[in-house]
């Protein structure tokens, strides 16, 4: 597995910039929810956060989004970022993305350059290029002179694997896949355990012929309080001492002594839920806003509202439902006249990439 690369460039002088032909620049500036979920759509889901935590140089073409640059994102705690970034008078650069139709035109370049020169107006004396690909030192190194000051081994940073616990209540699908994808190396994480809500859910059966122990906790609401069942719920839970658990489909409304009890909890939702987390709706890549349509049927409910798009969001669980920071994102639109069935395949499919993406970035967060 390649090593990434955290690059440091100058700032003593500003560099020369000149707008490609046919492109509009602006900024640094917040990104707009537009422009936002355009970055997920377009790069796979993880920069959108970045973007809305720091401001960006956005590059555009005939008033759509071309290619972005973001500085200063507050917040991350990526493993990277425990070095050279934090000494004395060291800005933040990244990501940087320019959209497939845009490349080669030296739009990516400018918006490279811009958004240095804005750190340098604030005072910065060096930018800090993180976790670049061994492939790209060589593109900022011809572009801004940048020079590697720190390496890291990707493996190292994803070690120790972590221990999983999957809560799941149904098909199971999803399940299935990071199994696949931790056994076949992946998502390095070992899934040790699954805990069902429901005796029928095919998860167990997926979960027996992987050889993964399993625990059936059903609430008989006629025979037992709420309060009763959480605390067998969240025993059960505690006897596996995750480092992580993983919500694949499950659809017990959890409590907060539970969700305090793993801080560690990251939920897989199909919709397409807003960076902010108190916003009810979110604005998609051409400027529909849609509701957020948090809760346990957010398909159907978007199919019910007559919602052009859908969605999946990795996120962070909170005791507040679907309201947790998101870890990784992908809008999806609906195809006219499309039934649920066929729109969840489609979801499905996504779901595999954002998962994936969502858990890797919590695992280099570590």
């Amino acid at each position: 597995m390649a090593a990434l690369l955290n690059l440091i460039v100058e700032l003593g002088e500003e560099f020369s910039t000149t707008s490609p032909p046919g492109f509009q620049i602006t900024g640094p500036d917040e990104a707009d929810e537009q422009t936002l979920a355009w970055i997920d759509e377009v790069f796979g889901g993880c920069w959108s956060s970045e973007a809305y935590a720091g401001t960006n140089v956005i590059g555009h073409r005939d008033g759509v989004a071309a290619g972005f640059a973001t500085i200063g994102a507050v917040g991350t705690t990526f493993a990277w970022l425990q070095g050279v970034a934090r000494e004395r008078g060291v800005g933040l650069f990244g990501p940087l993305g320019v959209a497939p139709e845009a490349r080669e035109r030296g739009l990516g370049v400018e918006l490279l350059r811009r958004a240095l020169n804005a750190l340098r107006a604030q005072g910065y004396t060096r930018a800090l290029i993180p976790a670049a690909g061994e492939d790209l030192a060589s593109y900022y190194t011809g572009a801004v002179g940048a020079r590697i000051a720190e390496r890291f081994e990707r493996t190292s940073l994803l070690r120790p694997r972590r221990r999983t616990l999957v809560l799941a209540s149904g098909n199971g699908s999803n399940f299935q896949t990071v199994l696949d994808a931790s056994r076949s190396g992946a998502l390095p994480i070992d899934i040790v355990a699954l805990l069902a809500d429901n005796s029928q859910a095919y998860a167990l059966e997926r979960a027996r012929r992987g050889r993964i122990d399993t625990t059936t906790i059903v609430w008989d609401r006629a025979a037992e309080s709420r309060a009763a069942y959480d605390a067998r719920l969240l025993e059960a839970a505690r006897s596996i001492e995750p480092d992580l658990v993983l919500l694949l489909g499950w659809m017990h409304l959890l409590s907060d002594s539970f969700v305090g009890a793993f801080p560690e909890m990251i939920n897989l939702h199909p919709a397409f839920l807003p960076l902010n987390p108190t916003r009810d709706d979110v604005v998609l890549p051409d400027g529909t806003r849609i509701p957020a349509f948090r809760g346990p049927r957010a398909v159907r409910d978007a199919l019910a509202a007559s919602s052009p798009w859908v969605g999946v969001t990795l996120h962070r669980v909170t005791p507040a439902t679907d309201r947790g920071p998101v870890l990784a994102r992908r809008p999806l639109r609906v195809e006219p006249g499309e039934e649920e069935g066929p729109l969840m395949e489609r979801v499905h499919k996504i779901e595999r990439d954002v998962v994936r993406s969502g858990v890797i970035r919590w695992l280099y967060e570590r």
